[in-house]
């Protein structure tokens, strides 16, 4: 996640000094500035080689690991968090590595791009998929497999057994609770076993 204002409202949600696996940690600067920030310690998980680099010139600790493969290597509860930041959107099994989340950590943090915000209906009401910051790509060239809302996470975790500790929406860095579904452009869940 590159927005700066999300990443650092996100971050508010972990620990000081937990230990942290970042699934589909890109370029690592979210676990970076975990490291920095809140003391904490941690591995990124990711495949794009280019990103791996980035993690490396960072700092970061970082495994290049297929998430489609899923997190066999970790026993239960191996870390404090497990970070899922705009990855579920990406994955083929996201049923799956949603589930993984909370059993690889004590709890899992969840954010993704909410198609469910107004600017996105709106687009939609006028006969185009939506380009925004949070969705910047054309249909046609986009890396997301799926898109969801910020209301399907719930059932999605509710049909798994998963435990939801707090759900909101972020826009523009701000927690959105009122209506997050309409209000705001990122959903983000912390869930527990």
């Amino acid at each position: 996640m590159n927005d700066n204002l999300n990443q650092r409202a996100i971050a508010a949600l972990v620990p000081r000094g937990a230990r942290v696996l970042d699934l589909g940690c890109g370029d690592g600067s979210m676990l970076a500035y975990l490291q920095k920030e809140r003391g904490c310690t941690g591995y990124g998980v990711e495949l794009d080689d280019a990103n791996v680099l980035a993690c490396m010139q960072r700092g970061v600790n970082v495994l290049q690991l297929n998430l489609d493969a899923g997190l066999s290597l970790f026993g239960d509860a191996s870390f404090d968090v497990v970070l899922q930041i705009d990855t579920l959107q990406h994955l083929r099994n996201a049923e799956t590595m949603l589930k993984e989340t909370v059993r690889v950590g004590r709890l899992g943090i969840v954010a993704f791009p909410n198609f469910a915000h107004w600017p996105n209906r709106l687009s939609i009401l006028k006969g185009r998929m939506p380009v925004t910051k949070r969705l910047p790509y054309q249909w046609y060239d986009t890396p997301n497999i799926r898109v969801g809302t910020h209301a399907d996470l719930a059932t999605l975790a509710e049909r798994n057994g998963l435990k939801i500790q707090s759900n909101f929406g972020l826009q523009n860095g701000r927690a959105v609770h009122f209506a997050p579904n309409l209000m705001a452009g990122t959903s983000v869940y912390t869930l527990t076993r």
